[in-house]
């Protein structure tokens, strides 16, 4: 049988096109004998994690990709109340797949005070092939998707601020997207193009609250973490639509004992006060492992999730997983249909100076399965 280290030595290297030698030095802990990049991390000024993205989404098709997760500024990285604070955090890379899918991104994580402010941004740029299934253009259904191309540049940015020495959080977030979209059949390109323009943009700002006693950001063992987001989408801010959106997102977090995780989440979503057209990825969808990404979307979204994580040794974790989520026009429409996705992979501790764990999970739904590379939980 395979070893288990090995395989996952050759994962995360073989797509790399850098020699060997440049990562002789440095990746053995010699605590345990195991593979692990804290140190290379430290020390390298220009040392990141290779992070491979094998995509198997249903909704885009086979693809991959790489991405680079570089971690700065780690002696300033201390535990406060228990909780380790992360190093700053740039991430960028790009990937593609079979239908034609690209896209090319990074972003930067900061934190100052002592955990006390946060701060992120992302930016990038997509060609994007994807079906849509509901929407407010003529042809789209439920049953059968229309296949549909968006081609844009978009960027993200969110501040918040520590309330006293809580663990409670505000703050504001900012989103901005210039997009192209298209379609296939000509019928509804016409439609699409008469509507919504040959280009069109999204702007929107938002307001935040955050409650995190989580102890880990990258993979956490302990505690309880819940956001809510309420965005305005208008011209005043130089978009082409009007609508609003409200997001509320929990994980909690809970030991069973010294070898076992109990993870519960949840997300609810809510579009209102829009315009009667607006793009198709606008609308929310739900998200799980397993169904596609935009199969199913409505004005309401909900999912639930419970996941099992086994400690089976210092360096590796075994997990299960099942959600559930619905979409609906209404709010009272929510889990009158129900879409279930399971599935389950494995995380293996890559930094262990960071609690950075890295993986892969399978995942199932009634009519689709995927494999997903995974930094963190999967949630």
């Amino acid at each position: 049988m395979t070893n288990p280290h090995r395989l996952l030595v050759l994962m995360l290297f073989a797509s790399l096109l850098q020699p060997l030698g440049v990562f002789a030095a440095g990746l053995i802990d010699d605590t345990d004998g195991m593979l692990d990049m804290s140190d290379y991390l430290r020390e390298k000024r220009y040392g990141f994690l290779p992070i491979p993205v094998v995509i198997t989404e249903p909704a885009i098709g086979y693809g991959g990709g790489l991405f680079g997760l570089f971690l700065h500024d780690q002696d300033e990285q201390q535990p406060s109340n228990g909780r380790l604070i992360p190093p700053a955090i740039t991430a960028f890379g790009g990937g593609a797949t079979q239908n034609g899918t690209w896209f090319v991104g990074g972003g930067h994580r900061h934190t100052w005070n002592n955990d006390s402010i946060r701060y992120q941004i992302a930016l990038g740029y997509a060609d994007i092939n994807l079906d849509i299934y509901s929407g407010d253009i003529a042809g789209f259904g439920r049953s059968g998707g229309v296949s549909t191309r968006t081609k844009g540049y978009g960027g993200s940015q969110k501040l918040l601020f520590r309330v006293a020495d809580s663990p409670f959080f505000v703050g504001a977030s900012q989103f901005y997207a210039n997009m192209e979209i298209s379609a296939d059949n000509s019928a509804v390109n016409r439609l699409l193009q008469g509507v919504l323009g040959e280009s069109s943009s999204t702007s929107g700002v938002g307001l935040l609250m955050e409650y995190d006693t989580t102890d880990n950001f990258f993979y956490p063992r302990n505690g309880l973490s819940v956001t809510s987001e309420y965005q305005f989408y208008t011209n005043f801010l130089g978009g082409d639509y009007r609508y609003n959106t409200l997001t509320l997102d929990g994980k909690y977090f809970q030991p069973l004992g010294r070898d076992f995780t109990l993870v519960l989440a949840g997300n609810y979503q809510s579009l209102s006060n829009r315009d009667s057209h607006l793009p198709p990825m606008a609308r929310p969808y739900i998200k799980l492992r397993g169904i596609s990404s935009y199969r199913y979307q409505g004005d309401y979204v909900s999912t639930v999730q419970s996941q099992l994580e086994w400690q089976m040794t210092p360096r590796w974790i075994l997990q299960g997983f099942v959600g559930a989520g619905s979409a609906g026009k209404e709010m009272d429409n929510l889990y009158e249909q129900t879409e279930v996705a399971w599935g389950g992979g494995f995380r293996y501790l890559i930094a262990s100076a960071f609690g950075l764990h890295t993986g892969i999970d399978v995942a199932f739904s009634d009519d689709e399965q995927a494999l997903y590379f995974n930094v963190g939980s999967g949630l």
